[in-house]
């Protein structure tokens, strides 16, 4: 991974399988706050929150509309209400790469609105904090690593893996957003103790998929899961040849 500044044009969006970065101008703010609870008596209102556990948001996202059939900003958000999974991939001084930063999670879209006014049209979608239903709502930490940048595979992983400093036990999760495949296929991300590629083992998995529509999940590990030193992520061929795919990868703090 490259290390330094960077800018918002090296930035990537995707959400639900679909690469929305060409429409994008502006996300965030991207926070993660922790709440104080209050102990308040039954019959007073009691302030929604747990303590320990961070809200997480990724605030609003901005972008140009575009009204192309399937795969525009308009096609894929203009219904509200749902829930999305967002992975913003952070590529450092150039597009994202493997082992780069992210921020994912299931956040709840609370609208669209255009605002016509403007030359291009834009587009403002805010998100709500991460859905309650979210695979990954035990964990309070939205940020992790880029295992796999968006790319097309055509075969399985056989290199080595990315150095975690440590193995830890309390578990983590993996976001995948599939854009687009001949077939089904497993992505998964592996983990070991040494770096070579015959000591890695299925940590996570999506199970198979079919990757001939744009798709994404979220995957979690129980909070007291053991993660390993090093980390990778894998595909595993069904009746794909080729998939187009992005792996991110969090590990429980």
């Amino acid at each position: 991974m490259t290390t330094g500044r960077t800018t918002l044009n090296n930035w990537r969006v995707y959400i639900d399988g679909y690469d929305l970065s060409g429409y994008s101008r502006t996300f965030g703010p991207l926070a993660t706050t922790f709440d104080e609870g209050v102990d308040d008596a039954v019959s007073l209102s009691v302030k929604a929150a747990l303590v320990g556990n961070a809200a997480v948001s990724m605030g609003t996202l901005n972008g140009l509309f575009d009204n192309t059939a399937t795969s525009g900003i308009h096609a894929v958000m203009k219904t509200a209400g749902g829930e999305r999974d967002v992975l913003l991939a952070c590529g450092i001084q150039a597009a994202p790469a493997n082992n780069d930063p992210m921020f994912c999670g299931q956040f709840m879209q609370l609208g669209y609105s255009g605002d016509p006014d403007n030359n291009p049209v834009y587009a403002s979608i805010p998100f709500g904090n991460i859905s309650a239903t979210s695979a990954a709502l035990a964990y309070s930490n939205p940020w992790g690593v880029l295992l796999h940048a968006k790319s097309a595979r055509t075969a399985a992983n056989s290199s080595t893996g990315l150095d975690q400093s440590a193995s830890s036990a309390l578990g983590g999760y993996m976001m995948y957003q599939v854009f687009a495949g001949d077939g089904t296929a497993t992505l998964k991300v592996q983990h070991a103790s040494t770096n070579s590629d015959g000591s890695f083992s299925d940590l996570i998995s999506s199970g198979s998929v079919n990757c001939s529509s744009p798709l994404s999940g979220v995957v979690a590990l129980a909070r007291t899961a053991t993660v390993n030193r090093y980390v990778r992520w894998q595909l595993a061929l069904g009746t794909a040849t080729s998939v187009t795919f992005a792996i991110g990868f969090v590990r429980g703090n």
